[in-house]
């Protein structure tokens, strides 16, 4: 814990001396070579005053309530101290003085920040639950990181800096988390610095120079022949099956598990070309998207028209979802681990990309705000290709041609 030089000091303000001869006794408090003063509100007669000692000599009255009052000024001050030294390891003379004098503001901390921002979040009717949950397990990190790492429970706004941030996410990584969910656990922290800085609380903002660059992770998919090994095959067990149909839906409109869930037979609508399109708005970016329906994913809908209410398909819980898609994979022959977003993935790789179908076109379709994260899967082709090329080359490097 990080400790502070501190003195507190008695004397008196001679140059404010009064008619009746006395003058004006002054604390002043000393933190870090930082001062600050004020008046304990009475005066003695400077005769009687021991500068060194910073006490009333004699054995009057006067010098006797004198005293008291500054021994008991001295162990308040010195309590203060302490007391935001130990809770909050943020203290000035000013913040000291303010707490004796009782002209203490309401201390501006970080978690007291999350607590307040979290409340106005769970009310708010545009929240999802994802997004509070998320903030709420943020919140829970920085404490468990500021008890383990730094021995508080909280921490003053002022005293967030870039280290601790670093720290923050070092701990993150400690915890055994991948870099990219570090990362956003510190974006989450990166939105109430913002907040406090909107609110004049914070002078600079401690993220600056702290990369939030999310790692390019070599993203899965499904080549054809196993997208085949699903569609071909016949399963015994009936949620099975309907598993096996929601994931080949995702892998041929490239919805993710939320959006599939959600998506109403409302949602699927005839366009300018006659042909089906689902419209809607992803529920993790609220960005629009526009997929027109090919032939696979319409007919699963025509499947299960009339097993559902306004939903589109019948769609169990996350965990249940990839829990069935394990087994699935299994029965497939699929070495590979079939996730919701495996779907995504391949319906961005696989069904469009390697199609011809241009990146704009899968860009617009995948709901995504930016080109970039779609150019991801392009560059995935791209190795593919170049691996591709390597296996053919190797294959064909004992031909020649006649001169």
């Amino acid at each position: 814990m990080k400790r502070s030089t501190f003195k507190v000091l008695f004397y008196l303000k001679r140059d404010k001396q009064k008619s009746n001869g006395l003058v004006p006794l002054f604390c002043r408090i000393t933190v870090d070579g930082k001062e600050s003063r004020f008046g304990m509100k009475c005066g003695i007669n400077p005769k009687f005053w021991d500068v060194k000692l910073g006490k009333a000599t004699g054995r009057t009255t006067e010098a006797a309530n004198i005293n008291s009052v500054i021994d008991g000024a001295k162990s308040a001050i010195f309590a203060i101290y302490r007391d935001l030294q130990e809770r909050e390891n943020y203290v000035t003379a000013e913040r000291v003085k303010n707490v004796f004098l009782g002209i203490e503001v309401k201390q501006r901390t970080l978690l007291t920040l999350f607590d307040e921002h979290n409340k106005a979040r769970k009310q708010s009717v545009e929240t999802g639950k994802s997004s509070y949950s998320m903030y709420c397990l943020t919140r829970r990190y920085v404490y468990e990181f500021l008890m383990s790492e730094k021995k508080m429970s909280d921490i003053a706004m002022r005293e967030v800096s870039t280290e601790i941030i670093n720290d923050f996410k070092n701990y993150l990584l400690k915890k055994g988390l991948k870099e990219v969910s570090a990362i956003n656990f510190l974006k989450h922290l990166r939105h109430i610095i913002k907040v406090a800085i909107k609110r004049e609380w914070l002078g600079r903002n401690p993220f600056d120079g702290v990369s939030l660059t999310v790692p390019e992770s070599n993203r899965g998919f499904l080549l054809q022949l196993e997208l085949d090994a699903l569609l071909n095959f016949h399963f015994e067990e009936k949620e099975l099956e309907t598993v096996r149909d929601v994931f080949v839906f995702c892998a041929f409109t490239g919805l993710a598990h939320s959006d599939v869930k959600k998506l109403l037979q409302s949602d699927i609508q005839p366009s300018f070309d006659g042909k089906l399109w689902i419209r809607g708005f992803r529920k993790k970016t609220g960005t629009a998207f526009d997929i027109p329906l090919l032939q696979i994913p319409e007919m699963i809908l025509e499947k299960y028209k009339n097993q559902t209410n306004k939903f589109a398909l019948p769609v169990c819980s996350l965990p249940l979802y990839n829990k069935r898609l394990k087994a699935i994979g299994a029965l497939c022959g699929i070495a590979k681990r079939l996730t919701s977003h495996l779907a995504r993935h391949t319906f961005a790789t696989t069904v469009t990309l390697t199609n011809g179908v241009s990146l704009e076109t899968v860009s617009k379709m995948l709901g995504h705000k930016s080109l970039k994260t779609t150019q991801i899967y392009a560059k995935i082709i791209n190795e593919k290709i170049s691996n591709d090329m390597e296996m053919l080359a190797s294959k064909l490097q004992n031909y020649q041609i006649a001169s």
